[in-house]
């Protein structure tokens, strides 16, 4: 049988899912979920604007979630009350929110799968970062995305710093500036690692992360040129969410990049 898949949003990322979804063998997009847009049919599937009512009248396996951190909370409630599965891409969420979701998915039983970033390129760039990690004292990442994103830094740099001052026993070492002739020059900081983020047309999704040490640099860069990059792994975490009975952070653990 089909894996029934209702794609919240319906932008740009979420008609891309759905025709990577209706192009999966074994799935089958039923409706789009939109808060924003007007009951109504797009693509030849029907569009419905409130959550509880899409999720009783298509009975989805799954629900595909891109869209911003506002909707998404009131989306895994309602989800998660009838035993539907989540893949959620969605960025900037609360810490509060993420530990809910783990207490919930856990006490229902039902699989979620939360990820910053579905590329593999970009799975495998946050994998090799944490690995360097323990090996230079000194990193700083750039992240680069299109105009309209609203979150800064990224979902995916927050969450490579993350993985790489967990793989240190030691924050990195920050240098300080003594002067900044104009503030905030030096980027935010986390754990140590100055995070820069550029907003501009033109950008999809791009991040590098830099490692300094004495007499060498090392670089480490992915480039999303197209959405359809993020496709192959929301294709994969929709697979793999059905096996699930809780919450599973990052693409890397289904990819068992430990």
């Amino acid at each position: 049988m089909s894996i029934r898949v209702v794609v919240s949003g319906s932008g740009k990322m979420g008609r891309q899912v759905a025709a990577a979804v209706a192009a999966a063998e074994g799935m089958e997009p039923v409706a789009y979920l939109d808060a924003m847009r007007p009951a109504a049919e797009l693509d030849g599937l029907p569009v419905y604007t409130d959550a509880a009512a899409c999720i009783a009248a298509t009975k989805p396996d799954v629900v595909i979630d891109f869209t911003n951190a506002a909707w998404t909370p009131k989306l895994a409630q309602a989800a998660l009350a009838s035993g539907v599965r989540l893949v959620i891409g969605t960025t900037g969420l609360s810490s509060d929110f993420v530990a809910w979701l783990r207490a919930e998915a856990a006490a229902k039983k039902t699989g979620v799968v939360l990820a910053a970033n579905f590329a593999i390129g970009a799975v495998l760039m946050m994998h090799f970062a944490r690995q360097a990690a323990r090996f230079f004292e000194n990193a700083e990442i750039i992240e680069l995305h299109h105009d309209q994103k609203v979150d800064a830094p990224s979902g995916t740099a927050k969450t490579t710093a993350e993985l790489m001052r967990a793989a240190r026993k030691d924050p990195f070492v920050y240098p300080p500036t003594e002067k900044e002739t104009v503030p905030g020059a030096r980027g935010a900081e986390l754990g140590g690692i100055a995070i820069h983020s550029v907003r501009m047309p033109g950008f999809v999704a791009h991040q590098e992360v830099i490692f300094g040490g004495l007499g060498q640099t090392l670089t480490i860069r992915h480039d999303t040129t197209g959405r359809e990059s993020f496709m192959p792994g929301v294709v994969a975490a929709t697979r793999a969410v059905m096996a699930q009975d809780h919450l599973v952070e990052g693409l890397d653990a289904l990819f068992g990049l430990g």
